[in-house]
């Protein structure tokens, strides 16, 4: 059994922001030869999130709007926005989470027909890390 640790950049320009990120994580797998195993995608940030889930546009749309719906950006009621008004950000993250842990298979992350990776920015712009862990051969 090996491990190998990675990061990728993901520069977002919007506040509120959806990028499809597998062939990134597919590309990093790929330079080290992660054949068999499983792969950790990480986001250390309190203000984005990573999910799987299908990348069609209208869906990645709908995944912020609704996003937005359940956290109410600029809301008062949030404690949290008296300190720098993006406690939806926050708020989000513990909703869908901070990672994501898919299985390899022959050199190739296994998911489903319609997966993707996807990071979503709720406090963009921003320069962003994504911590990738494999484990396996």
């Amino acid at each position: 059994m090996r491990v190998a640790h990675g990061r990728i950049r993901v520069v977002t320009n919007e506040r509120f922001e959806t990028l499809d990120i597998t062939g990134r994580v597919q590309g990093w797998l790929e330079s080290i030869n992660g054949r068999s195993g499983i792969v950790t995608v990480y986001v250390p940030h309190t203000t984005a999130t990573i999910a799987v889930n299908e990348a069609e546009p209208g869906l990645l749309n709908d995944i912020v709007d609704l996003l937005k719906q359940l956290t109410m950006p600029g809301s008062t009621r949030w404690k949290h926005n008296r300190i720098d008004n993006n406690a939806h950000a926050h708020l989000s993250n513990i909703l869908v989470g901070h990672s994501a842990v898919i299985p390899v298979m022959d050199g190739r992350l296994v998911l489903g027909t319609w997966q993707r990776i996807i990071f979503i920015e709720m406090d963009g712009p921003r320069n962003r890390s994504v911590h990738l862990t494999f484990i396996g051969e």
